[in-house]
């Protein structure tokens, strides 16, 4: 299983022969509008990408693990194409078909295609009001026959229902959604370097991916800065900070 980390939550995963656009955004630097009222000003995304976009609309499947305008931007609904699998939580199914999706997959709990079975799991995006206000969210495992599993948390911050999935999966690697992104009131909404921490010990064996950095104006947390927290928690050999277009294989 081969993971490029494209940009943000952007990632193609390669298994089996088939390619599997994750939460795809396509649109330039600058042309969404920026999070106010947080220190960064900047319109989002904060970068471009780091390919072609015709690469990135040659696939076989699509998952989104929900349709935030970061996760799912109006270029990809624009781009992608419309007949391959796409494979979502049930509560952005109808959302979806709307903007002209014809294969939608929900995953209640567990959805096999193609030999890659595919779990649903839960988590949160943030605590108290500002959590509610943000939607369900969920995360995904992908299991191939003969290969390894992977964990996608999506946007969730540390919480019951990861500490729940890592149990229950035991994943071979795991992608957290990090940046600490935060509005100008309220606690972080995606993972803090302490909660990447807590995934670590909570999966010690695991390959632990971080990304979703770097991008949107609301994340606090850099690559940088996570890197330095890596080297100083002893965290070098089992924790990857991916730049945009890395391969890395699992």
């Amino acid at each position: 299983m081969k993971i490029q980390f494209i940009r943000h939550a952007t990632m193609m995963i390669c298994t089996e022969n088939k390619k599997i656009i994750v939460d795809p955004m396509f649109s330039p630097a600058g042309t969404m509008s920026a999070i106010p009222d947080v220190p960064n000003k900047a319109n989002n995304p904060l970068v471009d990408l780091p390919c072609e976009l015709s690469r990135l609309t040659d696939i076989d499947a699509i998952l989104i693990t929900h349709t935030h305008r970061d996760h799912f931007d109006d270029l990809a609904v624009e781009l992608l194409p419309k007949n391959v699998p796409l494979f979502c939580q049930p509560e952005d199914a109808e959302k979806i078909h709307g903007a002209g999706f014809l294969n939608i997959k929900p995953v209640h709990h567990s959805y096999t295609w193609d030999g890659l079975t595919i779990y649903r799991t839960g988590g949160q995006h943030g605590t108290g009001e500002i959590g509610q206000k943000m939607g369900p969210v969920s995360g995904f495992v992908l299991c191939s026959i003969g290969d390894l599993s992977l964990y996608i948390i999506g946007d969730s911050i540390w919480c019951n229902e990861v500490e729940r999935a890592l149990n229950i999966y035991r994943p071979h690697g795991i992608v957290c959604f990090a940046g600490a992104a935060q509005f100008s009131t309220g606690e972080p909404i995606t993972m803090t370097a302490q909660d990447v921490h807590q995934v670590c010990l909570h999966a010690p064996r695991a390959k632990v991916f971080a990304a979703h950095m770097d991008t949107w104006n609301h994340c606090s947390l850099s690559r940088q800065e996570l890197r330095e927290y890596i080297r100083n928690a002893s965290l070098t050999r089992q924790v990857f900070v991916p730049n945009d277009g890395d391969l890395l294989q699992l």
